[in-house]
């Protein structure tokens, strides 16, 4: 199975790209991948499908949130239909109506022109340059899982240059781009099997900026960045789990020319505890109990995160009674849930192996006792118990 692209990238949009830039790119995407418009093209389809899951994903300011911090790993399910699985074109059909005012099929493209390099063409703006994302992974203790950390990171990237304020300009000035007029764009007229078209590109001179730099900094060399370290704090929040991403957004390479930082995706990976099993918020804890406590009854000592507590054994307990400490487990990671998890204290009973002379002489008295045998209710009860906790 291919790799996911990050929806940014696949709308081609930055991230800090508003409502109505994500929705134009959504149009042309739409209008260029269209199966009307390529019949029969499967890798067009699947560009189509592509596009208009992350469109359903960024268009939705939760959703957003949520893979902005969390990447994929956040979705839960929730984005792209499911992830993909359950989509159909009258899923996307429908989100075709949100954007153009109906299902229907393309007609000709009659009513496209305007759309960004179809029929009356379109101002695309001026490029801003974006810097490129940095990846790190940290490794978390259960402990710091539970209350959220902050981690600094001692990382290498571009930043501004300090020569030129990030300018690129070793005066401080740019002349308008002789080619495309400042626009950033330019324009080609063709002729097709729809009519005739406009189509626009980024202009080659300025790379779109619409401007370009005479005297350059002789630091950056006209980038406006240049190599340096920087210590990064990123907050981690309480509750995140294993695959989960967190963007420290503007953290990342500074962009040239004064253009918008990239970000920074720390990868988490959760060390394992040496007690605790985590079972998504709630904690599993194996305990196992001498046969005195168990027939007699009394207390045991368990761990939690917080530290250990104590806990009454009923008389008679089985082996495989299960008891639940209610809030003792991990918070839910915001936007995801509320409150906290449980610990869940699986209950064993140690059987010893070695015993002395004077431990199986007790042990043959108490097997003369009628009282020591199981009666038949119980050891069917004990059964199903045993059964349900393989199921």
């Amino acid at each position: 199975m291919a790799e996911k692209r990050d929806y940014y990238e696949v709308l081609g949009v930055s991230k800090n790209a508003s409502d109505a830039e994500i929705k134009s790119a959504y149009k042309k995407m739409a209008i260029k991948y269209h199966p009307d418009r390529n019949p029969g093209d499967k890798e067009a389809e699947e560009k189509f499908k592509e596009a208009a899951e992350a469109y359903d994903v960024l268009r939705d300011p939760q959703k957003r949130q949520r893979y902005d911090q969390f990447g994929f790993a956040g979705m839960g399910g929730q984005g792209g239909f499911g992830g993909g699985a359950s989509m159909n074109m009258d899923d996307i059909f429908s989100m075709f109506g949100d954007i153009f005012g109906g299902r229907g099929g393309f007609g000709g493209f009659e009513g496209f022109s305007g759309f960004g390099g179809f029929g009356g063409g379109g101002n695309a703006g001026h490029k801003t340059y974006k810097g490129a994302d940095l990846r790190l992974k940290v490794r978390l203790t259960l402990e710091e899982v539970a209350t959220g950390v902050t981690k600094k990171f001692k990382v290498r990237k571009n930043v501004t240059c300090t020569a030129c304020n990030g300018s690129g300009s070793a005066d401080g000035k740019k002349e308008t781009c002789s080619q495309c007029k400042g626009s950033g764009v330019v324009y080609k007229t063709i002729n097709s099997m729809f009519g005739r078209m406009q189509t626009q590109t980024v202009c080659p001179s300025c790379n779109g900026t619409g401007s370009t730099i005479k005297n350059k900094c002789p630091k950056c060399n006209g980038e406006g960045v240049v190599n340096g370290e920087e210590i990064i704090e990123v907050a981690i929040p309480a509750g995140v789990d294993d695959g989960m991403v967190v963007t420290a957004s503007g953290k990342g390479h500074a962009g040239k020319q004064n253009g918008v930082p990239g970000d920074i995706q720390v990868f988490i990976e959760v060390e394992p505890h040496k007690e605790l099993i985590r079972n998504g918020q709630n904690l599993e804890y194996n305990l196992l109990l001498d046969v005195p406590t168990a027939v007699l009854g009394g207390s045991a000592e368990v761990p939690t995160i917080d530290g250990k507590v104590k806990i009454k054994i009923e008389p008679g307990t089985q082996p495989g009674k299960i008891m639940r400490l209610r809030g003792k487990g991990l918070p839910a990671v915001s936007g995801y849930g509320y409150g906290y998890g449980d610990l869940i204290v699986n209950i064993g009973v140690y059987v010893p192996r070695n015993l002395s002379k004077e431990e199986k002489e007790m042990f043959e008295k108490m097997r003369e006792s009628e009282n020591m045998r199981p009666k038949a209710d119980e050891k069917e009860n004990f059964f199903k118990r045993f059964k349900k906790m393989f199921e």
